[in-house]
């Protein structure tokens, strides 16, 4: 079960858990399928989109963690000193919240459509919010 599809607004992608190099984290999010919530674009951190989680605790720590996810790339945040959230990188991107630079935990890989990703994330920067789904493939 380590296939994935993600719908982000008319956009579908397949995706990989990273369950190597992040299971603690793999197995949390697993629990959570199939996860529906809408992305809005990030405000500090560059060309990505994420999803507020406010105080959510997921009991995660971190592992796999990253500052500079690649395009395609998802990483959780699992909170701390800013709050819980789920990014995906469309571009350049350089993780951080007002209180300055956060690492999150890369745990979702798009194995396709990367050619609609960059599209994608304009589309929720000029358009706004979009719901989107993961899932098991």
């Amino acid at each position: 079960m380590d296939k994935l599809r993600i719908t982000a607004g008319s956009f579908v992608f397949d995706a990989k858990f990273e369950t190597e190099l992040a299971p603690k984290t793999v197995a949390v999010f697993k629990k959570l399928l199939p996860y529906e919530q809408k992305v809005i674009h990030v405000r500090w951190s560059g060309e990505g989109v994420w999803v507020p989680l406010g105080e959510l605790d997921l009991g995660l720590t971190y592992e796999n963690h990253t500052s500079y996810p690649h395009p395609g790339q998802m990483i959780v945040y699992p909170g701390g000193i800013s709050e819980t959230e789920i990014l995906l990188s469309y571009g350049a991107v350089h993780f951080a919240s007002k209180l300055g630079q956060l690492a999150g935990n890369h745990f979702i890989t798009l194995t396709s459509g990367l050619d609609r990703l960059y599209e994608f994330g304009r589309a929720v920067l000029y358009e706004g919010a979009k719901p989107i789904r993961i899932e098991a493939a």
